[in-house]
């Protein structure tokens, strides 16, 4: 079947494959078989589009779905230089389903829930895909903010900080240091949120340090809220501190790590202001 060349995708087109890589993202899921091909056949019929078309323009949907920290198909590796057309079509679905698109994410698997084990790496690059990025999908991120989503998951927070608890333990333990492995506190279970830190850990040499854990079921480039009183900590106990980004937390949990001073490492945008009378 011949593709429509070099023709931008139509309302209808862009709503039919969104419509599409939906359903594919609620049966990946929640653990139900589909088969890419048979969709992809089906959309050929629809549309017109060619196959190789439609994988592309599935890759696009990724890229956006990530950069709104959402759970994406796995086999469509996000790829951008996406049209104005597809960030409206995205916008016009997540308005008109509204917010049990975003409960698309998987429970904790039982192999993630019951592991110790955590990968950490270097942090992402973002300064080149912040210079490319269109203003049209800033404003979809703000619209949809991932950072304000995460932030009303307790559920997820919590399964992010105690990972990281029972992580830094195992990493003790592992180097025969159960004595300080013993020591490692869950902070913000143990005393309540406030702190400016949610793990009290060690390194090998008996040195504290205090982790701050902020955590997703989206992409290591999805943004964050980060407290007032969790900046200043930082800057108070720069020696200390540390904040551990968790990513891909219901998929394959990974991390990196970011050291004071964070304004080196993160732009930090007022969210909200307090106001007194004056």
């Amino acid at each position: 079947m011949s593709d429509v060349r070099g023709s931008v995708w139509s309302e209808t087109e862009v709503d039919l494959i969104l419509a599409d890589y939906f359903s594919m993202l609620s049966d990946e899921l929640a653990g139900r078989p589909f088969n890419k091909a048979d969709h992809n056949r089906a959309l050929q019929a629809l549309t017109g589009r060619n196959h190789a078309s439609i994988e592309f323009k599935h890759c696009n949907i990724s890229a956006v779905l990530e950069r709104l920290g959402m759970p994406i198909v796995r086999g469509y590796r996000p790829r951008a230089n996406f049209q104005n057309a597809l960030i409206d079509g995205v916008e016009r679905y997540l308005s008109a389903k509204g917010q049990p698109v975003f409960s698309f994410t998987a429970p904790v698997p039982a192999r993630v829930a019951e592991s110790t084990t955590l990968w950490i790496g270097p942090p992402p690059d973002m300064a080149l895909e912040d210079q490319q990025e269109p203003e049209r999908l800033r404003r979809l991120v703000r619209k949809f903010d991932p950072a304000a989503r995460d932030a009303r998951n307790r559920k997820l927070g919590k399964e992010g900080e105690e990972l990281v608890f029972m992580h830094e333990q195992q990493r003790l333990r592992t180097a025969d240091r159960d004595d300080l492995a013993r020591k490692v506190e869950w902070t913000s279970e143990v005393r309540g949120d406030g702190a400016g830190y949610d793990i009290l850990s060690f390194d090998l040499n008996g040195k504290e340090g205090l982790i701050e854990v902020k955590t997703t079921n989206g992409a290591a480039k999805t943004p964050f809220f980060l407290t007032e009183n969790e900046r200043a900590f930082s800057e108070e106990r720069p020696e200390a501190f540390r904040l551990l980004r968790l990513y891909s937390f219901s998929d394959k949990p990974s991390a990196f790590e970011l050291r004071p001073p964070l304004t080196e490492h993160l732009a930090l945008h007022a969210a909200n202001y307090r106001a007194t009378l004056i």
